[in-house]
């Protein structure tokens, strides 16, 4: 067994295992550790050491093995409100510490704009033909009638997304640089921990981009748990956004999630309510800045 070669090699014996999502927990004689599958990226780690980001867990293993060896830490119970907002601190602490200018070519933005606006199109003529064949029925299922009650909210959010894409390319056309960190990219509640100091898990995805796209992922796995206009903010005293990345982030948590009819009724009828909830609780989080602005 390949954890039980690992911990040989590293000179400890396992009295029990268990499995917790895609991680291992191991008892050894030497106290618990973790053991999970997947290479990290040397360069990034050594990145953050240089930078004096010191809040992750202390790998085990080498540079080159494809496997991730920690030791356990204890995670506190916290309220996951209070949770959410060390998180974020901490998540603006390590764009604050990592953050450099990286010179781009004049396609790198246009890719961007060209690519989010298909996406947009593509949903636009998704959401017309889905709702064809919905309204040419004689009896609607609950889940259809859900959709056909709230598409026109669907074909807004697209069309004032593409007014916010247009609003960004104008504002980027002439940058020849971009703004970047260390990005975490797995951003989810489960990723963080609280113990004697606060600790981000799970770097195997980990790179260099964007501030923005740690938002945009974090906004993905709980936009309809939280207050993200407070978060926002809380993450802005420590690190401000500029203009045009405030303007992508803003396209990207717009774009409305694809129903495909699937699953169960059941499950239907709750994935159109949970996106519909997203478009609405993301448009009270954009317009008063925008209007602000």
């Amino acid at each position: 067994m390949k954890i039980n070669q690992v911990l040989k090699n590293k000179g400890l014996k396992a009295r029990g295992y268990r499995k917790k999502g895609k991680v291992t927990i191991i008892d050894t004689q030497d106290g618990k550790y973790i053991y999970k599958e997947g290479k990290l990226n040397p360069q990034i780690l050594n990145y953050l050491k240089s930078r004096s980001f010191d809040y992750m867990p202390s790998f085990l293993n080498s540079n080159n093995e494809t496997y991730q060896l920690t030791s356990y830490i204890e995670n506190l119970d916290i309220p996951k409100e209070q949770k959410i907002l060390d998180m974020i601190r901490l998540i603006s602490l390590l764009h604050s510490k990592t953050t450099h200018y990286k010179e781009i070519d004049l396609d790198y933005y246009e890719k961007i704009y060209e690519d989010l606006n298909g996406n947009l199109n593509y949903l636009y003529i998704y959401y017309t033909d889905l709702i064809t064949v919905i309204e040419s029925k004689i009896f609607m299922s609950p889940s259809e009638s859900l959709l056909a009650t709230n598409i026109t909210k669907i074909y807004d959010t697209i069309s004032k997304n593409k007014e916010r894409l247009d609003k960004w390319h104008t504002l980027i056309k002439e940058k020849r640089k971009e703004r970047q960190v260390v990005l975490h990219n797995n951003l989810k509640l489960d990723h963080f921990l609280e113990s004697d100091i606060p600790y981000l898990i799970s770097w195997d995805k980990a790179k260099i981009g964007s501030p923005i796209f740690d938002l945009y992922k974090l906004y993905q796995s709980h936009a309809l748990d939280f207050d993200f206009d407070s978060l926002l903010h809380e993450y802005e005293k420590t690190y401000p956004l500029l203009k045009e990345e405030k303007e992508l982030l803003f396209v990207l948590i717009s774009l409305p999630d694809i129903i495909n009819f699937k699953n169960t009724e059941y499950i239907n009828c709750q994935n159109i309510s949970k996106m519909i909830d997203k478009i609405y609780k993301t448009e009270m989080l954009i317009l008063p800045k925008e209007s602000k602005n």
